[in-house]
């Protein structure tokens, strides 16, 4: 108690020296705002000088640079770091803080201070780059006293801005537990401060709402997002920008959770909206571009897919520079429409190119460089490249879990991709743990009817098939084909898919007459779908060709498999594993038909390629 009467004492001496530099004291004071933490001098003028005027801006800054050495710095009140920021002892912050509730400007001081701080927090974007992150980091000590212990000093129209900067800094950085803490709070204060009717609690809402979509909790952000839409309309009107924005983050939203046919209209409206109200060249309208892009190409409409994300791409290039987080999402998105149409050459630049960039701007630990490595990765599993993508997928799943935690649905697709190459490979006892935690964690996150939960349950029953555990492979591939049917509708590329694999069962049980009608939808369907140069028309028809070589229609079967392999040699390369695998097909059909001169070069190919 003693020592503390003593340090109090000499606190007040100190005080008392200043006096006949008032300016000095309430520098002191103003300077007890700020967190305990360093911070950078030019924060310090931005609360404290007020002029507009340039010549008038230099004078006072070298008025508070005089006071600063002078009376704080010089006299061990105030300290300057190695880092050349400053810091207050937390004693005499304390003892500051005292002096600051005694004098008459303490609430103008308290303003100006967070007035300073929601101008920190309003350069954060949505998603902030490393440079960005740099350059705010060291405020953010002092953006949260603002928003801790300074809210009554925040204007109306500024109360939830730096709650809204926080939250986006730690979201941007995959950081979703602290981003939550704050937007929980945001929502919090805004509606004790504004009531639940008001734009700013709508706001609220839909950033809570995004960052439970980005984190898979589906179920928490639909019910945010139709009440900031609805909100939205009402304060604002039905032709407003905001509302626009609610429709495409729900539209968005029920894309994730495979509501395909509520997510259209949804992101059409918003498109045609934005078009309308921020004119054509907006970076918002290309983000409508974007998400319907990415809509039609999940319901396999590529053809509408495509252009829309071509659109969006340049659309960033042009009002956001070639260097920019979203033009590095725009990429990405391309590439995988890219990848699911077969055109791999042309995937793999833009797949490269996305990555590269979201490692310089995001750093090389950020969700969506764990995406990128992901959809390279599958890539280069599509394309027979396995070495390649091994380390790729495992890179990605590393991440996903050190950064989303081992229960995000996001894993899920890593978990599944790593699996479905282990299946190429042959090493199918790594595989199928791997599916079951998939399918564990869709069926936690997205319930038991969702596309994605269908492609798993699918991948699974090929695997059974694989092993030859035939029993446990029909139910999965049944329910995997109706639930993509009642959720894709009867023609989509999934179902091809399933009626494919469903088919490849049968024959391999004997059943060739549940298994011809099914190939034959496979492979018309994918020809409408895809395209007829498409690397799955090859597989439907070396699949259809391989059942006629079992039922002895060695006649029907040959064109197929000549076609086949000519499509996937043109589509593929020479050196693709499913070359050699269409070689083997065809060898095997002229060894069996007797033409033996025929089938020894081919078995030969094969061998080389494998």
């Amino acid at each position: 108690m003693t020592a503390q009467l003593g340090v109090a004492a000499a606190f007040e001496l100190s005080w008392e020296d200043l006096e006949d530099c008032p300016e000095a004291q309430k520098l002191g004071c103003r300077l007890s705002l700020f967190a305990q933490a360093p911070f950078d001098w030019f924060l310090v003028e931005s609360c404290v000088i007020e002029t507009e005027d340039e010549e008038e801006w230099e004078e006072e800054q070298e008025e508070l640079e005089e006071l600063r050495d002078s009376f704080l710095v010089n006299r061990n009140l105030l300290q300057l770091t190695e880092q050349k920021t400053y810091r207050l002892h937390p004693l005499i912050r304390e003892f500051f803080q005292t002096k600051l509730a005694q004098l008459p400007e303490a609430d103008s001081y308290k303003q100006s201070f967070c007035q300073t701080m929601v101008a920190v927090a309003q350069l954060i974007p949505q998603t902030p780059t490393q440079e960005i992150i740099a350059a705010v980091t060291p405020a953010i000590p002092h953006l949260a006293q603002a928003a801790t212990f300074l809210t009554d000093w925040l204007t109306d129209e500024d109360l939830i801005r730096p709650f809204a900067g926080l939250g986006r800094f730690y979201e941007g950085q995959g950081t979703y537990d602290q981003a939550e803490s704050w937007y929980e709070r945001c929502l919090e204060i805004s509606r004790n401060r504004l009531g639940d009717e008001h734009p700013d609690v709508a706001t609220s809402l839909n950033n809570l709402a995004l960052l439970y979509n980005s984190m898979g909790r589906y179920d928490q952000a639909e019910p945010l997002l139709q009440q900031a839409l609805e909100m939205r309309k009402q304060l604002l009107g039905h032709d407003h920008p905001d509302v626009a924005t609610s429709l495409n983050n729900l539209g968005s939203l029920y894309q994730s959770m495979g509501r395909y046919d509520q997510a259209e209209p949804l992101l059409q409206q918003a498109l045609e909206m934005r078009k309308q109200l921020l004119g054509h060249h907006h970076p918002d309208v290309a983000t409508s571009l974007n998400n319907l892009g990415l809509l039609y190409s999940s319901m396999g409409r590529y053809d509408q897919a495509e252009p829309l994300l071509q659109q969006a791409l340049e659309l960033y290039k042009q009002r956001l520079g070639h260097h920019h987080p979203d033009v590095a999402t725009s990429l990405n998105n391309l590439a995988n429409l890219y990848s699911s149409m077969g055109r791999y050459d042309e995937a793999e630049p833009l797949f490269q190119q996305a990555l590269e960039m979201r490692k310089q701007l995001l750093g090389q630990d950020h969700p969506d460089v764990a995406t990128s490595l992901n959809n390279l990765a599958n890539l280069y599993s599509s394309m027979g490249r396995y070495d390649e993508a091994e380390p790729l997928f495992q890179q990605a799943l590393e991440m996903r879990k050190q950064l989303l935690g081992h229960h995000n649905p996001h894993l899920a697709s890593t978990l599944n991709n790593l699996a479905g190459l282990y299946y190429s490979m042959k090493r199918y006892n790594e595989a199928e743990p791997l599916y079951k935690q998939a399918l564990k964690l869709l069926r936690e996150h997205l319930g038991h009817h969702h596309p994605h939960l269908a492609s798993t349950l699918n991948n699974l029953a090929n695997l059974y098939h694989s092993m030859k555990r035939y029993n446990e492979a029909e139910p999965l591939f049944q329910q995997a084909l109706e639930m993509t049917k009642q959720l894709l509708g009867e023609n989509h590329r999934d179902v091809a898919n399933s009626l494919k694999d469903l088919a490849n069962l049968y024959k391999s049980m004997g059943r060739y007459h549940q298994a011809e009608p099914l190939f034959q939808q496979a492979l018309e369907m994918t020809k409408q779908l895809l395209g007829q140069d498409h690397p799955d028309v090859a597989t439907s028809l070396n699949n259809l060709a391989n059942l006629y070589h079992s039922m002895k229609r060695y006649n029907e079967a040959e064109p197929l498999l000549q076609q086949a392999l000519e499509m996937i040699k043109q589509r593929l390369g020479h050196d693709h594993p499913d070359v050699a695998t269409s070689l083997n097909n065809l060898a095997g059909l002229y060894n069996l038909m007797g033409r033996y001169h025929q089938a020894e070069p081919l078995f030969q190919q094969a061998l080389e390629i494998r």
